[in-house]
């Protein structure tokens, strides 16, 4: 997109602002730089550590009065040295990470279409996945009712051409829907999801005629506290067939709980488990694995990666016992985690164990206006994993650390009554 365009969209959406409106210019720039070694699959002896940069760069223009809002976010994501320094931007990598438009019918419903973030509870089935770079973005229409209870229903459908009504894209579904209630009360939260995908096989090795077949999520979230102990939890339940593996039928499942709380106004403490049900590796009349599909995946099981970051799908599962605790003295914030991994579904060789991994975190506010963080993650790996992975067993250290600066200016922003 050339900048004579958004400086045409900054002007129509400001021409509307001569009534009741707000209208925010907005930037984010994310340069991380990360040292890698045995990240996401066990190093071996002659692994090497690598070491890059890469950066996000967004540009979100925000527009809303009484009838309805407009939000787009550009979007350039780059490894650096990846592009030559006497560019002409061949790549085109700025592209629209969002673009959307809600319309308000009422003060109670409302529509919101267009490309846009699905982000829901804690992020376990459909999150933004913030981390990436890149982000996770969906093409889809949502139904929003606001009252004694919150409730969405979201319907996408992708096509790769008008005259076809094959899919030739790189997403998990052809169309999907799903319905979201939410209640909050005085002292608990909780939300239930229905998620149903359509998702494309090829019916022939001419990739000519195409079939779906259907892949429903059903579950609950919920948070409570009990004392001074803040607790949550998910229950989903996951049924239909697996394109990917000759329409197996599936049968799988998700459980968690996770504790927390404050021993001061500084140090928290807690701890938790999930359950990710997985399949044996041998004997199994069914697809057991229970799949995240569009979770912020790199928040839960560890920050290495290693489980559901497009991997360790259709696999033997998992068993994350975890230990975690936080201080925020001033501005700065540490926290440490300790998650102890297993197998949930049965492995040939008896070796149920995974692996340990620690992570430590560290992050630096400056003003609000800039944010510097850094961490370190190690895995020891379990011989388990060094199987699950296809790697040989060996002695190498699994390592992996980062640091990012994110700056958020607001660029513009006017109000008007």
């Amino acid at each position: 997109m050339k900048i004579k365009n958004i400086i045409c969209v900054t002007i129509i959406l400001l021409s509307y602002s001569t009534g009741y409106a707000q209208f925010k210019l907005s930037a984010e720039l994310r340069p991380r730089s990360e040292y890698s070694h045995g990240l996401k699959t066990p190093a071996t002896d002659d692994t090497k550590g690598s070491f890059i940069t890469s950066q996000r760069t967004r540009l979100n223009l925000d527009f809303k009065n009484e009838d309805f809002a407009i939000g787009i976010v550009m979007q350039d994501v780059r490894n650096w040295g990846a592009e030559q320094q006497l560019t002409d931007n061949a790549n085109r990598d700025l592209w629209l990470h969002e673009a959307w438009a809600e319309w308000f019918i009422d003060p109670q419903f409302s529509l919101k279409a267009g490309r846009q973030q699905l982000v829901y509870d804690d992020h376990r089935m459909l999150g933004s996945v913030g981390w990436a770079q890149q982000g996770r973005s969906h093409d889809v229409a949502v139904f929003k009712y606001s009252g004694l209870f919150n409730a969405h229903l979201g319907l996408a459908y992708n096509n790769s051409s008008l005259n076809s009504n094959i899919y030739r894209g790189p997403d998990a579904y052809k169309a999907m829907q799903y319905l979201w209630v939410n209640r909050i009360g005085d002292s608990y939260a909780a939300s239930f999801l229905l998620m149903n995908l359509a998702r494309p096989y090829w019916v022939d090795a001419e990739q000519l005629d195409q079939e779906t077949t259907q892949t429903t999520t059903i579950g609950t979230h919920l948070k409570t506290s009990l004392g001074e102990v803040q607790l949550a939890g998910n229950f989903y339940y996951q049924f239909g067939k697996n394109p990917a593996i000759n329409e197996t039928d599936i049968s799988a499942f998700n459980v968690s709980v996770d504790a927390t709380t404050a021993l001061n106004d500084i140090f928290n403490v807690g701890g938790g488990y999930e359950l990710l049900s997985g399949t044996d590796q041998e004997g199994a009349d069914k697809n057991n694995s229970f799949n995240p599909f569009f979770g912020t995946n790199h928040k839960f099981n560890g920050l290495m990666d290693y489980f559901f970051v497009k991997n360790h799908i259709n696999n033997v599962g998992l068993h994350d016992i975890y230990l975690k605790a936080d201080a925020k003295p001033g501005k700065v914030k540490f926290n440490a985690a300790l998650h102890f991994f297993s197998a949930h579904g049965d492995m040939v060789s008896g070796n149920q164990g995974l692996g340990t991994e620690l992570d430590i975190f560290c992050g630096y506010s400056h003003k609000g206006r800039v944010q510097l963080d850094f961490g370190y993650s190690h895995m020891f790996a379990g011989d388990g994993l060094y199987e699950v992975k296809g790697v040989e067993n060996n002695d190498a250290a699994n390592n992996w650390a980062w640091v990012m600066l994110t700056f958020k200016p607001t660029l513009f922003e006017t109000k008007k009554d």
